[in-house]
């Protein structure tokens, strides 16, 4: 039997963390080839280190790779410029971290051959339809526990540092820098979150405030952000609150510590609450299914449990590289509802065509939407315009009628 009584945890870490700078890197560019061409492919990895930033990956996208598969000049010069950019937004003007003086190395070629042979549609008269990027699982989860139908572990740690962050653009929170990670444990009861049992967060700040007067408005400003995410109650004398326990925290970013895409895919996820099936969302193009099909999961799993047939919905899917079906489709209610799981797993290729194109073509995945997704989740986001469309919930009349 499930324990509905419990501590839980998750974490979350800032656009300022070096993974977060590396999967932001890698997005920007994915969203710069994207949006020159629709159906273009884009494997981009990034370092960054001390001063220092480097990507290596594949690309096919016309006029921006040569005859011998290297990047041509002109397109050198684009994703140049994308990256610096997107390290400018983040907020690094240190010493040890400039958007304008870090090295930059490219490392970016022409996509292998044998590879886009099993992932591209055959040609006219050929019935090949678009095969998976690569093998793997996927999984989509969905509960009740907050309006975002996300973890509330997760969602308020997310919460805690955009609020952080927000304040650093505004210069309502001049003393802090970039870099920071946060930490909310909660109190389940009857499967329920109850009260916070413990919050953290180390966040990267000015020259000086880690003792005395600045040390104390540091530290005041983070409980106020804790009292305004929270709901009203959830904190009180027992919550356990830790700033900065390291002490002073000044050097941060990719100058405290190398960072690397794809490090941080239970942050992107659901932290924790969820499998999860080990692919990196960010720096990828949508004919990958690590992405697209974990976008698909999320999306269906939503529509489940907004649709009120259950308070939490895991989904799993599974492909092989080069074939266009999903192998599997598996649907857990977690005993949270009376829906048939089995007759879930049957009417939801009806409503979505789970092959990568299907994917593609019903959320609109083809277009230059990536780079706000690799900082403060992949999901629970509001859907806007092109914006996050795997958070849409237009599939919850049609699941109800059928339920």
């Amino acid at each position: 039997m499930a324990r509905t009584d419990y501590l839980f945890t998750s974490e979350s870490v800032s656009e300022g963390h070096p993974d977060k700078v590396s999967d932001q890197i890698s997005d920007a560019i994915v969203d710069l080839i994207i949006a020159r061409e629709p159906e273009a492919r884009i494997a981009c990895e990034t370092l960054v280190t001390t001063d220092q930033i480097t990507l290596g990956g594949e690309i096919r996208c016309a006029g921006m790779v040569d005859a011998d598969d290297r990047i041509t000049p002109e397109a050198n010069a684009e994703i140049e410029a994308a990256a610096r950019q997107m390290v400018r937004e983040i907020g690094y003007e240190q010493d040890g971290f400039h958007w304008e003086t870090a090295g930059f190395t490219n490392h970016l070629h022409g996509q292998s051959a044998d590879i886009a042979q099993g992932v591209d549609a055959g040609g006219e008269g050929s019935n090949k339809d678009e095969g998976a990027g690569d093998q793997g699982i996927m999984f989509g989860y969905a509960c009740d526990e907050t309006d975002a139908l996300m973890p509330a572990t997760l969602h308020w740690s997310h919460q805690i540092l955009k609020r952080l962050a927000d304040d650093r653009h505004s210069g309502a929170a001049p003393f802090l820098e970039p870099d920071s990670k946060s930490q909310v444990s909660l109190r389940y009861a009857d499967s329920k979150p109850v009260a916070a049992t413990a919050l953290v967060v180390s966040t990267q700040h000015a020259p000086g405030y880690h003792e005395g007067a600045k040390g104390a408005q540091l530290s005041d400003y983070v409980r106020s952000v804790f009292h305004d995410v929270l709901p009203e109650g959830f904190i009180s004398d027992q919550t356990v609150m830790h700033i900065n326990p390291t002490g002073k925290f000044e050097i941060g970013g990719p100058d405290g510590d190398a960072g690397l895409t794809g490090r941080k895919i239970i942050v992107d996820t659901y932290g924790g609450a969820s499998p999860h099936g080990g692919g990196a969302f960010s720096g990828k193009d949508p004919t990958k299914v690590d992405r697209s099909a974990a976008y698909v999961t999320r999306y269906l799993a939503k529509n489940i449990v907004a649709a009120g047939l259950a308070r939490r919905c895991t989904i799993q899917l599974s492909y092989a590289i080069g074939v266009a079906e999903p192998l599997s489709l598996y649907v857990d209610l977690h005993g949270s509802g009376d829906a048939d799981p089995a007759k879930l797993e049957l009417l939801l290729p009806q409503l979505v065509r789970l092959t990568p194109k299907g994917i593609r073509t019903h959320l609109g995945l083809n277009k230059p939407i990536y780079r706000p997704t690799a900082a403060y989740g992949h999901f629970g986001r509001t859907a806007d315009g092109d914006f996050f469309p795997w958070e849409r919930t237009d599939l919850v009349e049609t699941l109800r009628a059928e339920f």
